[in-house]
């Protein structure tokens, strides 16, 4: 067997989220080893661990089941970002009460793959079967591939996330900016001096009655105008 890219590729593509992105990803997974029974995909974010794709039967009960516990081949594979291989959980002493639990469930074997380790936002890419050594005849190289996509789209996320969440910053800057300029006019009108001395007025009245800079900007410019500053006449207009 040998890795088809265009294949995730187009998943990629398809995908109008990254949740939607991970559960093609797993169905893949899952498609193209033929001998597995599920396959989950975890992340661990600030601690805690989540199973945020799965497909088949039995993945997510246990991931869960690992996350219950703290340990497991998934969460091992997360921690140090290395492949994580169970050949048999008839006679495996690893983690603790872990291989009996998923013996019990028909999990002989499982094969786990690190996604983006090391990072704020590790993962593991899971696959379980019900024979023994399960992953003896799948393509290793196409999983990796699959586990290096997951990882390049969870850095792609989180930089989305980062540069949204910096426009949010910026735009309530902006529009307390915008409400502060709109007082110190006033104030300049109402004292005759210049924007330096009205600006320096209105910080020691803020400091004076212990309340936001901004807020007694609005607050001053709705005494004038009779109503609250329209904040979306900052945003452009379409």
């Amino acid at each position: 067997m040998t890795y088809d890219g265009p294949h995730v590729t187009e998943i990629l593509l398809e995908s109008d989220s990254l949740d939607g992105f991970l559960d093609g990803l797993s169905e893949f997974a899952l498609a193209r080893t033929p001998a597995a029974d599920a396959c989950g995909i975890t992340l661990s974010r600030e601690g805690r661990h989540l199973t945020v794709a799965s497909s088949g039967h039995g993945a997510r009960e246990l991931d869960e089941k690992q996350y219950g516990l703290n340990d497991g081949p998934c969460l091992q594979s997360l921690r140090q970002g290395e492949e994580i291989m169970v050949t048999d959980t008839l006679g495996e002493e690893r983690w603790g009460p872990y291989p009996t639990h998923a013996m019990a469930n028909g999990t002989r074997s499982s094969l786990s793959m690190p996604i983006a380790a090391h990072t704020h936002t590790a993962g593991a890419l899971n696959l379980y079967f019900s024979k023994p050594d399960g992953f003896a005849d799948a393509d290793l190289a196409l999983l990796r591939s699959l586990a290096a996509q997951a990882t390049g789209a969870i850095a792609l996320a989180q930089r989305i996330a980062d540069a949204q969440e910096f426009a949010n910053d910026l735009e309530t800057a902006l529009r307390s900016r915008a409400v502060i300029d709109q007082a110190i006019g006033i104030i300049m009108g109402q004292r005759r001096c210049d924007a330096e001395e009205a600006f320096t007025f209105l910080r020691s009245a803020s400091q004076h009655r212990n309340i936001k800079l901004r807020d007694l900007c609005a607050e001053l410019v709705a005494g004038i105008g009779g109503r609250p500053p329209k904040e979306d006449r900052l945003r452009p207009r379409p």
